[in-house]
């Protein structure tokens, strides 16, 4: 091996110290399956029933949501629960044409002699953690359901989920998400299989296991006392679920997951909404790690509960890594090229291949074969969905540093158009645009530079490898520049050709 410059060892440096901790998050991901597989079958049997059923208060906080927020009301209306124990929240903080239609909606449940009520609020303080903390001061009853305005619970769903809490220690109760327009397209289904692998395989092994786990936000229901004793809603972080989960853990309740309740959803349909989505799940993480990490190692807690929660509440520090990681990747090829075969395969390849490459795909595969008779289809999949999760790098890494930095943003809602999965775009929202794409799509070219250089030193076995970074970063890249203008091209055209 040829001598390196001084240069050259720090650039190898840091790009093994970025491999060791991603691989230390990939052999996180084989713990948790491996947990998974070890408590999967521990269910927890609701210890009895309710000789009485007891009160129901259902919030629904929506913001501008004008193309679902009939079907979400309608679908909410026909939960089969005793009408007196049941009560119907719209907490409405909208700006637009949603008003009209919600109380409409609302409106007719009244009519039908369903207990619902219209709450809106001229001023959004906190976002949805502020239309959630205003519901509860005037809701009737001791177990709030929460549901998105993207959801369409069917009408068993409480009688799947509420004997549950006959066991006064459960304080929230979450219900597995479905998804409505899973096979939309290669967006929606990529999207799927990211959401299956945390709500099957991650809720499962933390909560069987004993580990925290936290509400998603939706699709949930609360045991009002356990709110109060935790603090109540606090909206300081964009993750507000997140955070009100590990506080009312920490003041002693007790979580419980039913996998196999499930409440159907809308995925984003837009790459632009869906990555908007992401930086505020990422960056909602990070402030709730700041705010939170302190207490849970502070507090009298099985060292298994803390260490799960570090690697939870910390898993996003790996997109910046990974930013990182593909901004070095051309300088360490010319690295790569003078070190021996052994050194490559043990310091660099190997640990990235079973650890991270080879633990996503293990860990989405089993969800996948989990829930769908037809999983093996998603096993196409796997190289887009490793390419998108890589491209994912530039606008959560920005997330992780507004998050870390402390540069306040407001909550921006994820649009939603109604659509099943062969529904057609139309509708008056769009995710947003930004800069970010520009990035993507320079890394995209700045990778053809990286994957011609392997080509000409000979490093053939790790153009797959970095063919995934260019692919994720064009198909991103052009998707949020084009979608917005295909879209809004269609809607003009259907504009032309609809009848008066």
């Amino acid at each position: 091996m040829d001598a390196l410059t001084t240069r050259q060892l720090v650039i190898l440096c840091v790009y093994c110290g970025i491999v060791a901790v991603l691989s230390l998050y990939g052999w996180h991901r084989w713990f948790i399956l491996r947990l998974y597989y070890r408590y999967r079958d521990r269910e927890t049997p609701p210890p009895s029933h309710f000789q009485s059923l007891p009160g129901v208060t259902v919030q629904l906080p929506i913001f501008n949501e004008y193309h679902v927020v009939d079907r979400l009301i309608e679908s909410v209306g026909q939960i089969d629960w005793p009408r007196d124990r049941l009560e119907i929240q719209v907490l409405d903080d909208s700006t637009d044409e949603t008003q009209g239609r919600a109380r409409a909606a609302v409106e007719r449940l009244c009519a039908k002699g369903v207990d619902a009520r219209y709450l809106h609020r001229h001023q959004r303080t906190g976002f949805k953690a502020g239309a959630l903390e205003s519901g509860l001061e005037e809701a009737r009853h001791d177990f709030i359901f929460i549901l998105d305005a993207d959801f369409v619970p069917q009408p068993s769903v409480l009688h799947e989920s509420m004997h549950q809490f006959t066991d006064d220690g459960i304080g929230m109760v979450q219900m597995r998400w479905g998804h409505l327009n899973r096979l939309y397209s290669t967006l929606t289904r990529i999207q799927s299989i990211f959401l299956d692998g945390h709500l099957v395989i991650e809720h499962t092994a933390r909560n069987r296991s004993g580990r925290f786990f936290n509400f998603n936000g939706t699709a949930g229901i609360w045991r009002r006392q356990a709110i109060i004793d935790a603090g109540g809603w606090q909206h300081d972080t964009l993750t507000e679920d997140l955070d009100l989960s590990f506080r009312a853990q920490l003041a002693g309740w007790r979580f419980l997951y039913l996998p196999n309740v499930e409440v159907p959803a809308e995925l984003p349909v837009e790459i632009n909404a869906f990555k908007s989505q992401q930086h505020r799940w990422t960056k909602g993480a990070v402030q709730t790690a700041k705010k939170m990490l302190p207490r849970i190692w502070r507090a009298d807690l099985p060292l298994k509960v803390k260490t799960e929660a570090t690697f939870h509440l910390t898993a996003n520090s790996c997109y910046i890594l990974m930013l990182l990681m593909a901004v070095l990747m051309l300088p360490v090829l010319d690295i790569r090229k003078v070190m021996p075969w052994e050194h490559r395969m043990f310091l660099i390849d190997l640990p990235l291949f079973s650890m991270a490459t080879m633990a996503i795909s293990g860990y989405y595969m089993t969800s996948q074969r989990e829930l769908y008779t037809d999983w093996k289809s998603s096993i196409k999949y796997l190289p887009l969905l490793m390419a998108i999760g890589i491209s994912l790098c530039i606008n959560n890494a920005r997330a992780v540093v507004e998050g870390l930095v402390g540069y306040t943003t407001g909550f921006h809602r994820t649009p939603k158009y109604g659509l099943d999965s062969a529904g057609g775009l139309g509708g008056k929202y769009a995710g947003s645009k930004s800069l970010v794409a520009i990035a993507e799509l320079a890394m995209a070219v700045y990778f053809v530079f990286v994957i011609s250089r392997a080509w000409e030193i000979g490093l053939y076995f790790g153009i797959p490898f970095l063919l995934l970074f260019h692919t994720g970063f064009l198909y991103t890249g052009l998707l949020s520049g084009l979608q917005p203008w295909l879209v809004s091209l269609r809607r003009r055209w259907v504009g032309r050709t609809a009848p008066a």
